[in-house]
């Protein structure tokens, strides 16, 4: 059986994302490439592995199994290079870190540039998820590590504290409201927002609180980073609700007033989980260590 690695990680990459053609471009593939690559796959074993369907793929029961065992022989290759890697001066392979907004964009660029930096030959693939999402693709074997949010239920997976993560209204310095010294959530549904993109993790969890009050932010504009939103906010365009790390970053070189939330929600520890911390790969136990000593310095 002529089994390809390259075809294992497409198939697991079209698997989770549901599309061919979304995990060709996380392949870096070509559609074309990937399609034919997955017949390939499916000649070569003679079962229909996908259901294609008018808004994506799934896996058939065959191809649910070749997930599961795929999975396991990528851990175990990453297993190897890891520890092969320090026969030969150094670790190598790749670690895949799920994790949520305010980690991936306020706590992670720091401590990864320092691992990276530290081992040149170990790669990250980093991706933005949802915190329940994280979690799933923790325990089911599709990452080696997450970083999620201290709300949502853990189970069984192994976890460590890796920071504080504080969420806070931002807004211009002549708004209303910027006298507050604290404000609930609820005080500024009946504002325009300023936010991030559609399938954000903190977009989906604000969303998320909104509705448990029966409201639905109304979104002016939706950006890429807090940065911009910090922008469109000092110009009067809204409020925004992000990290208070990056509020306070912005504050150095916005005209900009940031306002603590009191909810009890808006408060969050950061956590990194694992499966099984002395089942990780080389690559992935020293990307924890880095992370969790990232928390003590």
């Amino acid at each position: 059986m002529g089994l390809d690695l390259t075809d294992l990680r497409l198939f697991l990459l079209v698997v989770e994302a549901g599309s061919i053609t979304h995990g060709a471009e996380r392949a870096h593939l070509a559609l074309a490439s990937a399609s034919a690559r997955i017949r390939g796959l499916e000649d070569e074993l003679g079962v229909a592995l996908l259901e294609r369907e008018r808004r994506g793929v799934r896996p058939t029961p065959a191809g649910r199994a070749l997930a599961q065992h795929a999975r396991a022989v990528l851990r175990q290759v990453e297993h190897l290079r890891g520890e092969l890697g320090g026969y030969a001066g150094g670790v190598r392979g790749q670690v895949r870190l799920l994790s949520n907004t305010a980690a991936l964009t306020e706590f992670l660029p720091e401590a990864l540039r320092a691992f990276l930096t530290a081992h040149p030959e170990v790669d990250v693939e980093l991706e933005e998820r949802l915190s329940h999402e994280i979690v799933q693709a923790v325990a089911e074997g599709r990452a080696e590590v997450g970083l999620v949010a201290d709300t949502v239920e853990l189970g069984a997976l192994e976890t460590f504290a890796f920071q504080e993560d504080r969420l806070v209204v931002v807004m211009a310095r002549g708004h209303p409201l910027a006298a507050r010294r604290t404000l609930a959530f609820a005080e500024v549904l009946d504002a325009p927002f300023v936010g991030l993109g559609e399938g954000s993790a903190l977009q989906e969890h604000l969303a998320w609180h909104a509705a448990r009050l029966g409201r639905r932010p109304r979104y002016r504009v939706r950006l890429r980073s807090f940065d911009a939103i910090c922008r469109m906010v000092e110009r009067g365009v809204g409020v925004g609700v992000i990290p208070e790390a990056a509020a306070r970053r912005c504050q150095r070189s916005m005209a900009i007033r940031r306002v603590a939330l009191s909810d009890t929600w808006a408060t969050r520890r950061l956590i990194l989980c694992v499966r099984d911390h002395t089942a990780l790969s080389v690559q992935a136990r020293l990307l924890v260590e880095a992370l969790r000593a990232e928390r003590s310095g």
